[in-house]
């Protein structure tokens, strides 16, 4: 709290009058500009020498005091962790720099501030203190409403958010263990926490749908529209008007049809292929027509700011938050059958071999023949004279023109050397209050693989458009691995007798042989994990380098514009180039664009500026901007539909506590191995205390734990027996303990690569140096084994404390893992 009877100007508020006068000022000259009272001026006085102390100002022998040297002063924006301590992410891609938990009282997670290095902590990285906070990143906070020997506060539900927030004045109507939203009064300082009244009372913690509410405020996605939008949205017609049609080829005459998944409610592509000649050989003819949404969303009005600021429809369990208003998404711009719709078509000619030949783009207006399912099409194409074929008579022809275009491009795609990964996508079942039912694979069959054929060809015709005449635009990129992460995949390959071609640079048709040489290996989901975890996120940019899993030289998303805004782009990019103009983004305020980029892809700047790898400098153009907002955008969405999925496998195995199940190791690390259950597909981690009687050495090579004196040994695809023993709600985290079969230490089924190699014996084990580190220290044979055990994974365990107001369930001292098997490794702590 303050130390003085009277309230000072805070530091931040010293420091912006020294910036904003060019020319110095004396302690009066800040007092006056400040409004300080003269009973006041010995604690400001007392305030500017704490500040000069701690190198924010210095004065000089006139005792007229300036900004010091900044030189030695980094910027960035704050990454908090949730046991107090946190991270500054410098903006010119520099090391982090350490907060302790003394900083971290003064900001929350997101603050943009300014800090100076004082040195290292034990574990040697550089430690900052926080000199100038310059821009606070929340205004509002989600969180539980508690009541704590009669203060009130509200423990915030986003675990990066290490501090409560105090209650202003009364709850209101809000009680105790409600979830309630808190607009900050007054933000954190050294002295002091932040602030809040309560804004709105979302509901009790098991309400239908709260994991949802909670999630959308908690990473920030827009899920109202603003009132411009809404009344825009009001005044687009119902239907189709004579006006619209102009200047637009009608297909109304072309059967073209939707095939979408069950649940799906936006139909935002319609399909349809017919045989033509190429001089005397076979080839197709594909239309793919995409909803016109740049018809109804102009640049810069009510509708597109909302998109704008959204970037793309985010998915739940049992609900959408769209890009566009539900007149827009489900009506106008959806192409519903039997109705007209406006679209933008791609009308491509195929070869045999699936080359596209020759495409051209335009407007239309389209009158879908019929909505498919991928399990109708599939059922379709298996029997031409079964019941769904039946149903559907006269377009079966149709369907099997699409099957033919699909097979050719098919074998294009097997001929450039795309990668085909072969995961299992799992969909969530939810009763009527919107809790998991079950949790079922998803059968991807080839009804789902012959639109991604169509869409993707669609979306390369539209990228080649833009690289043609050179248009600016959003390509969907995907670069390669990076040196660091072919280094890995490499070792790991060796081990088994495999190896991955291309050198320092890898073509997709590179992992592509290596993919089919492992088919059918034992260990082959294995091997295709690792393949996976090698490769890198593809990203939004104005910056062409092709799509490396793709293996195409130019990519764009060009067939969603009703839930991606990047397509939305694309399409008013074409229609531009269509009526020989050029379109680019204007009015757009850049201060609302997220600017954040992925964790792997701040890493990789770090690691290029150290080996002195130079950037090639420009100017960031409105195209940069929006590509970096749209991926960030996307990233969110993807985090939020997590968020929520791991609370629903919480909620749902929480009933589950003790009952044990059969799983396959999907992670290994120093801490523990990450387990998915086989039947249920939840994902808890074993922490590494758990794994029995044995010192554990983590072999990152093998992506393996190894015990010492058992030789025991826990690899990725492994199948153990696990039981649950915990479940963190509010965490989402969920404990597994291995049950051990009746006289053995092993896993139920262990190493398939283990099987395939076939180590010589005697062959030294690749050690992380972590690893190696450890397995250097001396064993002190007089100590207990449990006491051993307990010192050398000191650190990586910790008593839980858990607050008996929030916290339910049972409490475990072990490091946890969230549901969507992201290591957390946080004891939880009681609310101070």
């Amino acid at each position: 709290m303050n130390k003085h009877l009277y309230p000072i100007p805070s530091r931040e508020e010293i420091l912006g009058v020294l910036r904003t006068n060019k020319a110095k000022l004396t302690a009066n000259d800040i007092a006056e500009k400040l409004g300080v009272k003269p009973e006041e001026f010995d604690g400001m006085t007392r305030r500017l020498n704490a500040m000069e102390r701690d190198g924010q100002i210095k004065p000089d022998r006139s005792g007229h005091y300036t900004l010091a040297n900044q030189e030695n002063f980094i910027s960035g924006k704050v990454n908090s962790h949730r046991d107090g301590y946190g991270f500054l992410i410098p903006d010119d891609g520099s090391d982090d720099l350490y907060l302790p938990e003394r900083e971290m009282q003064k900001v929350l997670h997101g603050d943009k501030v300014t800090a100076r290095v004082v040195g290292t902590d034990r574990r040697g990285r550089l430690e900052g203190s926080i000199i100038e906070i310059l821009e606070r990143a929340n205004t509002h906070v989600i969180g539980r409403l508690l009541n704590e020997n009669g203060v009130w506060v509200i423990a915030p539900e986003d675990n990066r958010f290490s501090q409560d927030i105090l209650l202003a004045g009364s709850p209101g109507k809000a009680k105790a263990g409600q979830v309630v939203s808190v607009q900050l009064t007054e933000q954190p300082t050294r002295y002091a926490q932040a602030v809040g009244k309560i804004v709105e009372i979302l509901g009790d913690i098991d309400d239908p749908g709260m994991e949802i509410e909670i999630a959308v405020r908690k990473f920030g996605v827009p899920h109202v529209f603003s009132e411009a939008a809404q009344k825009a949205a009001a005044k687009l017609p119902s239907e189709i008007r004579p006006k619209d049609l102009e200047d637009r080829v009608d297909l109304r005459d072309i059967p073209l049809v939707t095939i979408d998944g069950e649940d799906a409610r936006d139909f935002d592509d319609a399909v349809y292929c017919e045989p033509v000649k190429i001089g005397r050989s076979k080839g197709y003819r594909l239309l793919v027509a995409i909803a016109d949404v740049s018809h109804y969303v102009a640049p810069n009005d009510a509708l597109d700011q909302d998109a704008l600021l959204r970037s793309t429809s985010v998915y739940f369990p049992r609900r959408v938050i769209p890009m566009l208003p539900e007149k827009l998404s489900n009506g106008l711009c959806s192409l519903n059958p039997d109705v007209d719709r406006l679209t933008l078509v791609c009308d491509m000619v195929i070869t045999q071999d699936g080359v596209v030949n020759a495409y051209q783009f335009y407007p239309a207006v389209i009158h879908s023949a019929a909505r498919f399912t991928y399990t109708e099409v599939a059922a379709v194409l298996g029997n031409t004279k079964g019941p769904e074929a039946a149903k559907r008579l006269p377009l079966v022809p149709h369907l099997l023109h699409l099957y033919e275009v699909f097979q050719a491009l098919l074998k294009a795609r097997h001929v450039r050397g795309a990668i085909d990964f072969e995961t299992t996508e799992t969909y969530i079942v939810c009763n009527a209050a919107g809790k998991i039912e079950k949790i079922i694979p998803r059968t991807r069959n080839d009804a789902h693989k012959l639109i991604e054929e169509c869409m993707l060809a669609a979306n390369v015709c539209a990228a080649n458009l833009l690289e043609t005449y050179k248009h600016p635009g959003t390509y969907r990129i995907h670069a390669g691995p990076t040196k660091e992460k072919l280094t890995q995949v490499r070792n790991f390959l060796k081990q088994v007798g495999l190896f991955l071609g291309g050198g320092d640079s890898p073509s997709a048709s590179d992992y592509a042989a290596l993919m089919d040489k492992i088919k059918g290996r034992p260990d082959s989901p294995l091997l295709q994990t690792m393949l996976l975890r090698s490769m890198q996120q593809a990203v939004y940019s104005p910056d062409n380098i092709g799509h490396f899993g793709l293996s195409y030289e130019a990519y764009a998303h060009f067939t969603s514009p009703i839930r991606r805004y990047p397509d939305l782009l694309t399409h008013r990019a074409i229609k531009a180039i269509l009526q020989g103009k050029v379109y680019e983004p204007k009015g757009i305020d850049l201060s609302l664009l997220n600017t954040s980029i992925s964790n792997s892809a701040r890493k990789q700047l770090i690691a290029d500026k150290a080996a002195g790898k130079k950037k090639i400098e420009k100017d960031p153009t409105i195209w940069d901007s929006l590509g970096t907002h749209c991926s960030a955008n996307e990233r969110r969405a993807d985090e939020a539909s997590r968020d929520v999925e791991a609370w629903l496998k919480c909620y749902f195995i929480k009933n589950k506590l003790g009952e044990e199940f059969i799983g396959t190791i999907s992670g290994v690390t120093q801490f523990g191995i990450f387990v998915q259950l086989d039947d249920i597909y939840i994902e808890g981690l074993v922490h590494i205390t758990e794994l029995g009687a044995d010192y554990f050495q983590f072999d990152e090579a093998r992506h393996e734990l190894r015990g010492e004196r058992t030789g025991k040994r826990y690899q990725l695809t492994d199948k153990v027996k696990v039981q649950v023993s915990r479940v963190d709600l509010d965490a989402r985290k969920i404990d597994l303990s291995i049950v051990q079969p009746a006289g053995s230490s092993a896993p139920l089924w262990s190493g398939a690569a283990e099987k395939a190699k076939k180590q010589i014996p005697g062959t030294p084990v690749n050690k992380s140096a972590k690893a190696v580190k450890n397995a250097s220290k001396p064993v002190v044979a007089k100590k207990s084994f449990a006491a051993e055990r307990q010192e050398k994974y000191k650190g990586a365990s910790s008593d839980a404390r858990v607050s008996s107001v929030k916290q339910k369930g049972a409490a475990s001292g072990k490091k946890t893992v969230s549901a969507t098997g992201k290591a957390t490794g946080k004891p939880v702590k009681k609310r101070r």
